[in-house]
């Protein structure tokens, strides 16, 4: 679980042209934030969505909407150490809903399959991309998002969400 927070914003990729064009972007912070989780397994996304912020309110949100969808297995939900994780009322909310969090490392974010995720959906609908209106620029996200949970990027995806992890044993330190 983690949360991306999508700026609204142009995002070039390479722009040649004679004359210097003019484009016009947003004149503050308007940003997207999507709060979500993957099953490793199943690649079944849950999200909570807002265009403010996002707190433990949220997080405890997006507890609910996972213990909703009736899994029967016990449910391990993998964070980063984003303070807002780290509440009260989203511990004893987890724990209520048995609920086991499992907090990552300091700054290891490529451990956290979401942050991959992440990346795909900016490279989808981010990359190379003007939108004039911040609602066509959310929609558009609420659309690749809506896309991944009907399986349409299945074969994009089956790679880049794989729990594999490189390990190293036996590693010489040189000092």
């Amino acid at each position: 679980m983690d949360a991306a927070h999508f700026v609204w914003a142009p995002f070039l990729g390479f722009l040649w042209h004679w004359v210097r064009p003019f484009i016009p972007a947003s004149p503050g912070r308007k940003r997207y934030n999507v709060l979500g989780a993957i099953n490793a397994i199943t690649h079944q996304i849950i999200t909570v969505t807002n265009h403010e912020y996002i707190n433990a309110a949220c997080v405890c949100e997006l507890l609910n909407a996972i213990a909703s969808v009736g899994l029967d297995v016990p449910i391990t939900l993998v964070l980063d150490n984003a303070k807002y994780q780290h509440a009260k009322i989203v511990k004893e909310l987890a724990e209520k809903l048995n609920i086991e969090l499992l907090y990552l490392p300091t700054y290891s974010p490529n451990l956290n399959l979401i942050e991959r995720l992440w990346k795909f959906i900016k490279k989808e609908c981010l990359n190379s991309q003007y939108y004039e209106s911040y609602e066509s620029f959310y929609t558009t996200i609420d659309a690749c998002l809506s896309k991944i949970g009907k399986g349409e990027y299945k074969a994009d995806l089956i790679t880049l969400l794989r729990p594999k992890f490189q390990t190293f044993s036996n590693v010489l330190i040189v000092s």
